[in-house]
Formats: C-alpha cells, structure tokens, sequence
C-alpha cells in the first residue's frame, strides 16, 4: 500500500528510503509443476526427475537436522571426536542440499524448502524431541543415510534413461558419494573393538 508521504505529485510514487514492508503475492508457480526451460529435456524427463530430486532433498533436509541435534547433544568418552565430526558431516550435507535444490531449480521445478513441508514429505522416521544415547543416535543417523542412498540408487539410472545425464551425476558424484562415505564414518563408531589389547 502507498503511503501519502510516498506519493509525489500527478500521484506518481517518489523516490523514498522507506522499505515497501509486508507484500504479498499469489504464487506463480505451483509446486510439482516446471516451467519450460531450453535444457533439451522433455517435460516429462523434467517433472520425473525434479519429483525424485525433491524426496531425496527432503530427506537430506531432515538429516542435516539430526546431525545438528545430535552434534548438540552428544555425550560421553568419544564426544569430543564426535561432536566435532557430526558438525562436519552437518556442513557437507547443508552444501548437497543446497546441490540437490539447485538442481531442482535448473530444471524449471520448485525446490521443497519449507520444513513444514518437509515434514511432509520426508520419509526419515522422527526422532524422540529428549536426548537418546549415543549408539542410538549414530544408529538413527546411519538409518537416515541409508534412507537416502536407496532412493538415490533407484533414482540415479532412472533419470539417466530419461537422458537426464545432469541429475544422474548430482545423484552418483554427490549423494551417493557423500552419503556412502559419511556412512562408513558412522558406523566404524558402532565397532565394539577392544581399545588396548586384543
């Protein structure tokens, strides 16, 4: 709405340093649905792709969560290391989300960037709101990883038959490969080894 003090004369709006505070707008582009982009992709290719690309990213979004809470909450002998490696791990799967919404947005889709909404699509299981021991914790991040790496897995050669070559290599060189690795740091954690003499 202008303000008189924004008007100027033959009611033309002035110039003013005052912001233009609490706009809204209908939206102008559903979510699930992608504009035409000259990618050399179908529509279909587009719509499949950025509907998988969305799951995995609201999974990804609920992982980077957990691995703050459980990066906050950590306890015990090991929580330093693991402190330390929970917010590392948090900071690589902030980058891949961000890889992953980006890749939605190239295609001409919406990426789900609402945490109401990914709430209601992701499929990682909610955590207690208290504090879990430690095995417990790793063992829920471990789930959510694997969470992930399936439907990148089943998803990766569908799009690239699509010829959606560009989110096969997202999927492959940056999911895959971050999840898989960040896995295998987790579970080495759940070894029950002795730590002096064997």
């Amino acid at each position: 709405m202008t303000t008189a003090s924004q008007k100027g004369s033959l009611g033309r709006v002035a110039h003013s340093s005052q912001p233009w505070l609490h706009q809204h707008s209908q939206e102008i582009q559903a979510f699930g649905s992608v504009r035409q982009f000259p990618l050399g992709l179908s529509h279909d290719a587009r719509m499949y792709s950025c509907e998988r690309l969305n799951r995995i990213l609201a999974d990804a979004q609920i992982l980077y969560g957990l691995y703050k809470k459980h990066h906050w909450l950590m306890r015990g002998a090991t929580f330093y290391q693991l402190h330390l490696l929970l917010d590392k791990h948090a900071g690589e799967q902030i980058q891949l989300i961000d890889q992953i919404a980006e890749r939605v947005q190239t295609l001409g889709g919406i990426a789900v960037g609402d945490p109401r909404h990914v709430a209601e699509i992701t499929c990682v299981p909610r955590p207690p709101n208290g504090c879990e021991e430690v095995p417990a914790m790793l063992s829920r991040l471990l789930e959510a990883h694997e969470i992930i790496l399936i439907e990148a897995h089943d998803a990766a050669p569908r799009v690239a038959e699509m010829g959606d070559d560009g989110t096969n290599d997202v999927l492959v060189s940056n999911v895959i490969r971050t999840n898989e690795l960040q896995a295998w740091f987790l579970v080495e954690h759940l070894v029950d080894t002795p730590l002096v003499r064997a």
